[in-house]
């Protein structure tokens, strides 16, 4: 059984590579960090929530709405094969309802926040902004893109960071949280050039507050999709062994 449909459109992915160390203890039990050619990333992601309906229903004045979120990469091994996903260390809407069954239902870790959106559409380019308020400081990210999308190729670094189809929540030491997102494979559009003015340390706290002085590994905007996000299950934790690595 679905628990959401949506539409996630123009979604600015920031990229970072990072220590996998200082993402050990957000770790899911039963998953382990997903590498792409020996880095480990953490993302900082804007997109578009459209046309949203939860449990088959749309919610008044919760259906169109902005989300920015922090997120890293993870593999869990399972009936022969690696499944891959993500864990969100924050994710912002403006929306208090949608952080309260968030939160309640699957334990994530939304927060709500006063947010707005802009797309500059020119003859060949197209500017993509996402913002969210921290006190009184406005937090923005920005990305220019020529507007013709092209696919993402196999086996790229753009792959890695939009093809992961599965979230894990950590909820404590031994449980775990998953869930299933179903899209189809996105397209992206070439970006041209990017800006990101925000208070990471305030926004994420003094493990991340290293990422404000770190310029991206590379920055991508994907079209994005319908996409549906299944119901949880909670998993029984899975030890790795050697031969699976």
């Amino acid at each position: 059984m679905n628990f959401l449909k949506a539409e996630w459109k123009n979604l600015a992915l920031f990229n970072f590579e990072v220590n996998s160390e200082i993402l050990e203890k957000y770790l899911p039990a039963g998953t382990e960090i997903d590498i792409w050619n020996n880095k480990c990333y953490v993302s900082l992601v804007g997109f578009m929530f459209k046309n949203t309906k939860v449990l088959g229903f749309k919610i008044p004045f919760h259906i169109d709405f902005e989300e920015v979120n922090l997120r890293f990469y993870v593999k869990r091994f399972e009936n022969g094969e690696w499944k891959r996903g993500v864990v969100f260390i924050k994710e912002i809407v403006p929306k208090k309802a949608i952080t309260f069954i968030a939160n309640t239902l699957y334990q994530e870790h939304y927060e709500t926040q006063k947010m707005k959106h802009e797309i500059i559409e020119n003859k060949n380019t197209n500017t993509f902004i996402y913002q969210w308020k921290n006190d009184k400081k406005w937090n923005t990210i920005q990305i220019e893109t020529k507007n013709n999308p092209t696919e993402i190729e196999i086996d790229s670094e753009a792959e890695f960071i939009t093809e992961h189809y599965f979230g894990y929540t950590k909820i404590n030491t031994k449980t775990t949280f998953e869930y299933e997102v179903q899209h189809p494979r996105w397209e992206q559009f070439e970006v041209l050039d990017h800006k990101i003015d925000i208070d990471f340390e305030k926004t994420y706290g003094s493990d991340f507050g290293f990422l404000q002085n770190k310029k991206p590994t590379s920055v991508f905007l994907a079209k994005g999709s319908k996409i549906t996000v299944m119901n949880k299950r909670k998993l029984e934790p899975v030890k790795v062994s050697a031969e699976m690595t």
